[in-house]
This record gives structure tokens, sequence and C-alpha cells, in this order.
């Protein structure tokens, strides 16, 4: 049987992080599965789920704390078993508008009030080309279970859009 082990880890950004964790997964007989990781204000951060031998997954979460000797800090989670998903289909989510507090607040607010999931997301701060102002920008991958209505949320992100004055699309 296979364990899945999501972790999650941060610490100092530094050469040499994700090659470490890529090495102790591997020589604890781990395969990575899916990542997501970043450089954030000088600090690596990142989520990671390693699939492994029910019998090897508690070494190999020995082997990765035994980086935190490197000044990483972890936490783990253990699925032995297959999570049941209802029929559901995928959506991105893309906005772009002048920085302020609470945007993805909002949107998040909407998203969850449809019963619908973030999956994925990615924001950034950058420079207006033209005016060099600050610019928020989001991707969101959402799952939309096949019961959901999308003109509803289309209806309620468009009306937020507004409100915020962004560029928002929704697409499939």
């Amino acid at each position: 049987m296979r364990t899945d082990i999501v972790l999650t880890v941060i610490g100092p950004d530094r050469p040499g992080l994700v090659s470490a964790l890529a090495q102790t997964v591997a020589d604890g007989g781990g395969n990575w599965l899916d990542a997501r990781m970043a450089s954030l204000a000088g600090q690596f951060a990142g989520i990671l789920l390693v699939g492994v031998e029910a019998k090897k997954a508690d070494a190999l979460v020995d082997a990765l704390k035994a980086l935190e000797k490197r000044g990483l800090r972890f936490v783990f989670e253990k699925n032995h078993t297959a999570v049941a998903h209802e029929a559901a289909r995928t959506l991105t989510l893309e906005l772009v508008g002048l920085d302020r507090p609470g945007i993805v607040r909002d949107i998040s607010h909407v998203v969850a009030a449809q019963q619908i999931s973030i999956i994925d997301l990615e924001t950034e701060l950058v420079s207006g080309s033209f005016s060099g102002e600050a610019m928020f920008k989001a991707r969101a991958v959402l799952t939309v279970p096949d019961t959901a209505d999308i003109g509803a949320l289309r209806t309620s992100l468009e009306s937020l859009a507004n409100e915020l004055m962004v560029d928002l699309s929704l697409d499939a």
C-alpha cells in the first residue's frame, strides 16, 4: 500500500535546498509527485506531495526531519487511503488590477460562497507597464462541482471585479 505524505517546509533561502529535499526523498524510497515552492522575502517556502510505500513512510519523515539541522521547519500529513472526489470540472480565474488590501479575501469569499474550491493560487505584485504603479496579479485554478451554477459564480465575480476595479476572467 502507498502512503501519500504532504509536507510543508520553510526556512532561510539558499542554494541547494530543493536538491537536499529531492535527495532525501529519493534516498528514502519516495516518489516526488507534486510541489509548489518559492522564495518569498528571503525565505524558502514549499508544499510537496510525496508517495512512498507505507512501510517506509515513517523512516522518510524522520530523514526529512533531519534537515531541520539546516534551519528548515516542516509540517507533515500522511494519508493511507485515496480520497473520493465528487464529479467536478476545472476553471481558471485570472485577475489584474491596482493593488489594495483585501483582494484575495474578497475573491475567495465569493468562490467559497458557491461551494467551489481553490486548488492552486498564484499571486504577485508587479509594476504597471506605463504607470509604474503597484499592480496585483492573481491566477487561481478552481475545482467546480458539476452541480455548481457557473452563471451565478460568473455574475458574482463580475460584480466584485467592478467594485474592486480590476480585470477578471473566468475560463474553462
